[in-house]
Parts: structure tokens; C-alpha cells; sequence
């Protein structure tokens, strides 16, 4: 694939310092700025003041020039403006205006030993207890994993990331969502239609289901309103997790075991409907997972500027 990550995103809050704070409980490394990194991806998270929270900029790892030259070659066959400079390409996605910027950049490169889960007949961890129980540190993101969008015209936007910038569809839900790959990762964008364009979520990955309970157990422990829904697993992905929200009405949710995609030519991409379109197992979502508290508010300030 050309293109092979997410590099970072700006997420526009009106309320800078808390939400600040939160991203720095949740985990990211503050660099000074607003911006923020993770373990493995490095900066990859930056605040902005705006009036309401929405995506800012959205920014994409390609791999060479040729990329970026294709890139441009099917931005125009969309009639989408652009301005390449150097070894990045930067245009505006059509419907919720938000910057994608398209860069060469170097891959990330993560290791890491498999968490020794011990099951029927099959001792993995002997003589010892589970990691999961002795870890004692804070939970700290190891990259960014995806963006889930909301677009008042979700075909439109489906198409800008996929004949515009290349994405690759893995798994649809059938007039209402499409989840989208840059990488190697079952999604990395998610892009589900709405009454208003809007930033529904940010995924960050973590090790194993350990840190995504301890994690969301950190969190909460400081502000119980914080949470959202989980733990559980989506059927679509198949990754285990737990949502919570930052103090400007942003999901953020923390995520282990996420399908991989390595061979196109293996995948075939399915297509959900119901329950298993939003989760396999866990509680049922709240009502304000799907349409979040202040969708009335952010629809009557959907045209003011910033």
C-alpha cells in the first residue's frame, strides 16, 4: 500500500487548557503547544482553539514521491483543489472542510513481546501471575489507530478518502458507514453519515485488553463522567474497548487486538448490519455513543466560521 499510517491530527476545542489536561491523563506525552505523542508514532495529537470542537487536520504517511504525484493526478480528476509543496500534499476534504495533509513519512516501526494468556489445555504463562495484574505504571497510547467522522454527506466523503487519497474500503455498514484503511490496520478512518460534519472519535492502541481496562479504570478514577462505554469487544475490527469523553464532548477510546489486513487479495470486505455494526459483546451502547449530547448544539452553530 502507498499509503501506510496516520501521521496526526488537530482536533479544534473551545475549552484548550481541561482538555489538555484530559489527553494528558489519557495518556499522550505533552510536548509544549498543545501538541501531544505517543510512545511509538510519536506527535501525533495537537489542540486548537476553535468556537466548537470539530477536526481541524487530518494527515496521512505515503511512502515516495510517486505517491504523492498520484495523489495529486485523482484530487484533480475530483475537481478538489491542492497545493503540493515539497514532500507534502495538503487540499480540503469537500463536506466538512477539514485539511488532509499527505507527507512522506517513515513508517513506525513498534515491538513487542505477546502477553501470555494461559487457556484450556494451553499453559503460557507457568508458575508466574499475569502481567496484566503486576503492572503498576501509567497506560500510555503506543499510536494513534483511527478517526471516526461524522459527514452530513457520508458518500462524499467516503470518496475523497478512497478515489482522492487512496484509502482502501475493509468493511461497510450498509447507508451509513464505511471503515477505511491507510495502513496495515482494519481502519483507520471511519466515516458514518450524520445531521452535522463532526469528530465522533479518536482510537489510541495499547497492548493488550489488560491496559484498556486499566487505562479506562485511571481514568475514570479521577472523573467518573468520563466514561462512555465499555469494555467490549466490536465485531467490526474485532478489537476490545472502552470509550470516554474529553471535556469538549469528544469520544476518545482506548483499543487492543484490532484486525490486521497484511494481503488484499485475503480480505473481503463484509458488510453489517444491527448489533454486530457496532459491537460483539459488552453492555449495549448508550444513547449518547450514537448521537452524542450536543448534535442539537453543533447543528445550530454548523455554519459559523471556525
Amino acid at each position: 500500500m502507498a499509503l501506510h499510517r496516520l501521521t496526526s491530527i488537530t482536533v479544534g476545542v473551545p475549552n484548550l487548557e481541561e482538555t489538555a489536561i484530559y489527553y494528558t491523563d489519557l495518556g499522550l506525552t505533552p510536548l509544549g503547544g498543545n501538541s501531544f505523542a505517543t510512545s511509538d508514532g510519536g506527535e501525533q495529537f495537537k489542540l486548537a482553539h476553535t468556537s466548537h470542537r470539530r477536526l481541524v487536520e487530518i494527515g496521512v504517511g505515503a511512502e515516495d514521491a510517486d505517491d504523492l504525484d498520484r495523489i495529486e493526478r485523482q484530487l484533480s480528476a475530483l475537481d478538489l483543489a491542492h497545493e503540493r509543496t515539497g514532500d507534502t500534499l495538503v487540499t480540503a476534504e469537500p463536506i466538512a472542510g477539514f485539511r488532509a495533509v499527505v507527507s512522506i513519512a517513515p513508517h513506525i516501526v513498534q515491538a513487542s513481546e505477546p502477553t501470555p494468556y494461559n487457556g484450556p489445555g494451553r499453559i503460557d504463562r507457568a508458575n508466574d501471575r499475569a502481567p496484566g495484574v503486576l503492572r503498576e505504571g501509567r497506560v500510555i497510547p503506543r499510536k494513534l489507530g483511527h478517526v471516526v467522522i461524522g459527514s452530513t454527506d457520508q458518500v462524499a466523503t467516503q470518496r475523497f478518502f478512497t478515489d482522492g487519497l487512496g484509502f482502501k474500503v475493509s468493511d461497510v455498514v450498509p447507508s451509513l458507514a464505511a471503515f477505511m484503511r491507510c495502513s496495515t490496520d482494519h481502519h483507520n478512518v471511519l466515516v458514518q453519515q450524520a445531521p452535522v460534519n463532526f469528530l465522533h472519535h479518536t482510537s489510541w492502541q495499547v497492548d493488550d485488553v489488560d491496559e484498556v481496562g486499566r487505562g479506562a479504570t485511571a481514568m475514570l478514577a479521577k472523573d467518573p463522567d468520563r466514561h462512555v462505554w465499555g469494555l467490549g469487544r466490536h465485531h467490526v475490527g474485532s478489537n476490545f474497548f472502552w470509550y470516554l469523553k474529553d471535556p469538549a464532548g469528544n469520544f476518545s477510546e482506548y483499543y487492543a487486538d484490532l484486525d490486521c489486513i497484511v494481503d488484499d487479495a485475503l480480505w473481503t470486505p463484509g458488510m453489517w448490519e444491527g448489533v454486530k455494526g457496532l459491537f460483539n459483546w459488552g453492555p449495549p451502547p448508550p444513547p449518547s455513543f450514537l448521537a452524542p449530547e450536543d448534535l442539537a448544539e453543533l447543528m445550530t452553530g454548523a455554519h459559523q466560521p471556525g
